[in-house]
Parts: structure tokens; sequence; C-alpha cells
């Protein structure tokens, strides 16, 4: 049986006494890391600390072993065909931009068009305007409504015959909401690229730490997410991508280790996956990141997606009881996967924020690098609380019971409610 409170037990900040008290709401941002991810790191420099894929004695094996190996417990954990559409990056923004620098500055073509949503992350927007504007391409926008919601005749509208990439986040880092992906990625490659098929590119750092991933039943080419997001240390990030085409793409970065052969006239190149990690890869942080999948999906992905719900069920209904209080996005719990985006009257949110950390509660508040839905919901910011597997009913409770007084230490009288 599933219990909040018994996996707190794991996790060695929570007993920290600088820590006492703390309700952390700020998991979208980072998550913390269980003792046995930071002990399957720390165990792999104090036992078979070597660099992978050069050396051939016995600790330099040892190394490379335990960083392929987690490479197979990453392709599981999407679903991959074949371990080697599995590569390490610094972080989700690094595969993204990977992604630009390599599909992006091949393939499109001055006249194509790339879709992004309205409510993406700067690290999915950025290098799509980037490609755009060394290509003579068009950024086109999928929108949404209040809600969050990309219609059915939106998708059909803003993906056609010129469309050559789409890039949309799975899981909103504002909204919290599942995007139709399957949606998406079956009419781009139906309708895109004059018929040929666009390209899909997914951004999941939302989404895997909280849901089941199939990166083949999604239909997405490349799939990025963020090791620090679901429990595993900074520092290490994942691209998949589809075989066939990370054969095709040239490499991001050129150095040792991603090579075959080099002359003083050129090179050529490792096969896939090592083709796009160049030097001394992050062998510790890969470790960690396998340990921390093994970690959640002991916990079991569908009790943190029903921790997620109960948790944002009980924040929004507390939330509809606070005037001056607007949330931000669905009134459906199910649709925030454990995410609550919300705005007061008369209040910054960088004040909420501030106010809220005097009381131990640590919530995001800022355009949460995501300016342009800022700028569509007419907002320059919001704060944002954010739950993970961890998290408790009484957390939120705590958390719903502080916010209450937000106003007031504003300076806000409240009318008495009338009963």
């Amino acid at each position: 049986m599933f219990s909040a409170e018994e996996v707190r037990r794991d996790f060695k900040i929570f007993s920290r006494p600088e820590n006492a008290g703390l309700v952390y709401l700020d998991n979208a941002a980072t998550t913390h890391r269980p003792d046995c991810v930071l002990q399957a790191e720390s165990d792999f420099y104090q036992k078979d600390n070597a660099n992978p894929l050069r050396g051939l004695y016995a600790l330099s094996i040892r190394a490379t072993d335990d960083y392929e190996n987690s490479r197979e417990v990453v392709a599981k954990f999407l679903n991959a065909a074949f371990s080697s559409e599995i590569i390490f990056t610094r972080n989700a923004s690094e595969s993204l931009n990977l992604v630009a620098y390599t599909l992006g500055l091949s393939e499109v073509q001055e006249g194509d068009e790339i879709v992004v949503s309205c409510m993406e992350h700067h690290s999915n927007i950025l290098p799509w305007q980037m490609v755009c504007s060394a290509r003579g391409a068009k950024l086109v926008w999928l929108e949404c409504d209040d809600s969050g919601e990309i219609s059915e005749q939106e998708i059909k509208d803003k993906i056609n015959s010129r469309t050559k990439i789409v890039a949309v986040t799975h899981v909103s880092n504002v909204f919290g909401i599942t995007n139709p992906v399957e949606l998406i990625a079956s009419y781009a490659h139906t309708v895109g690229n004059g018929g040929k098929g666009a390209f899909v590119v997914v951004d999941g750092a939302q989404s895997a730490p909280h849901r089941k991933i199939d990166v083949q039943a999604l239909g997405a080419d490349f799939f990025a997410f963020s090791g620090h997001k679901l429990c595993a240390p900074m520092g290490i990030g994942v691209l998949y991508g589809k075989k066939e085409l990370l054969e095709k793409i040239p490499p991001f970065m050129r150095g040792g280790e991603m090579i075959d052969y080099v002359t003083r006239d050129g090179a050529s190149f490792a096969e896939v996956p090592h083709k796009f990690e160049a030097g001394t890869v992050n062998a510790a942080g890969a470790v960690g990141l396998a340990r921390a999948i093994q970690y959640i999906q002991d916990i079991g992905l569908e009790n943190i997606a029903e921790n997620d719900d109960r948790l944002a069920k009980l924040i929004l209904e507390g939330m509809k009881k606070i005037p001056n209080l607007h949330v931000i996005g669905s009134d459906d719990c199910r649709k925030h996967c454990g995410i609550i985006t919300f705005v007061i009257d008369g209040v910054h949110p960088h004040d909420i924020a501030s106010i809220l950390d005097t009381e131990k509660i640590a919530v995001r508040a800022g355009h949460h690098c995501a300016q342009p839905l800022m700028q569509k919901l007419g907002v320059g910011s919001t704060a944002r609380a954010s739950c993970y597997f961890y998290n408790t009913q009484q957390e939120a409770e705590i958390f719903l019971e502080k916010l209450k007084s937000v106003r007031s230490w504003m300076g806000f009288k409240e009318k008495a409610s009338e009963n």
C-alpha cells in the first residue's frame, strides 16, 4: 500500500534540522533525491570510477558497463525500440537544442514552417526561433483555450503540408495539462512536409516523472526529459530519438569519443548513440538516473498519478474557498498533473512566494520560462504549487491554511464571509 508519509523516510532532506516543517511544493522545478539514488552515485565514484568507453582495464570496463546498463534502463522506461536510441545529455534543454541544431538546421528550408504550442517552456521555443531565423522558415503557434486545451480543429488548422517540425510539450509546466501528443503526431506524420510527414519533437520534462511513457505509442520522433525532475541527480538528461533519424542527422558537438577515425582533413563519426556524446560523459549521473527510474517504478507510476490527482483535488477545492484567488487552468484535478498555478488579486506572485516562505512553504513564482503563455493569459507572472509523491495531505492542508492569510499580510482588509 502506497503511503506518502512512509516514502518520505527515504529522503534525508526532510529529516534535516534546518528543514524541519518544510512544505516543499516546487517539484515542477526540481525534485529531491532518495537515499538510494545518492548512494548509487556515490558508489560509482567509490567503486567503479574510471573514464567509460576508453580504458581496456577492469575498472574502466566496469564503468562502461554501469553507463551502458543505465542506458538500457532508460530505454525500457520509455519503451524505446533500441537502447541506442537513448542519448545522455545534461538536461531537457540541451536535448531540445541538440535536435534543433542537428535536425532543424539540416532539414528545415526557406518557406518551411515549424509549429510550437503557445504553452512551451522557453527551452522548446528559443531553439526553433533560431532555426527559423537561420533558415528563413516561419514559426507557427498552436493556441489553447484558457484551460490549456488545444482543440483538434486548431491542430488541423495549424499543421499542414508546409510543416516540417512540430515541437510540443507533453505536460505544460503552467497548466499541468496533458496535451494530445498522439493526435498531434498522427496528424503531423500524415499531412506534414508535403505528405511525407513532419518530425515530432516532444518535451517530456513534466510528464516523465508522473506518467508512464511509451514513446512509440506517442508517435514521438524525439522525446526529451531531465533527470532532476524525477529524483535523479542534476546535470543528467535524456534525448530519445528514432534510430533511423539519429543515424541520418549530423553530430551536435565534436570531440573525444564521438569519432570513429580522425585525419588531418576530416573525420568519420562513431555509431549512435556515441556520435552525440562528445567528451567525458556524466557516468555517475547516468547511474543515478537509472536508480531513480527504478525507484519511482517501485513506488508505482500509477500511485504517483493518483497522489498527484488527490492532492490537486484537495488544493483546488480549498482554493475555491479563498476570496480573490484565481486558478490558472482547468477545474478538473485530473488535468493538472500535480501542478496548480494561481494568482491573488493585489498581491504580486513574488510576494506570495516570500510570504509563504516565512511559513516554510516553498512555491515557485514568476513566468516559469513560459512568457508567451503569460502574455496570452494577460499576466506578467503567477505563483505555482507543484506536488510529487512524497507530498502529503497534511502538507496540502497547511499550504491552504497559510494561503488564506496572504492578502492580510499585505494589508488588505477582507470582508467577513456570509454564512
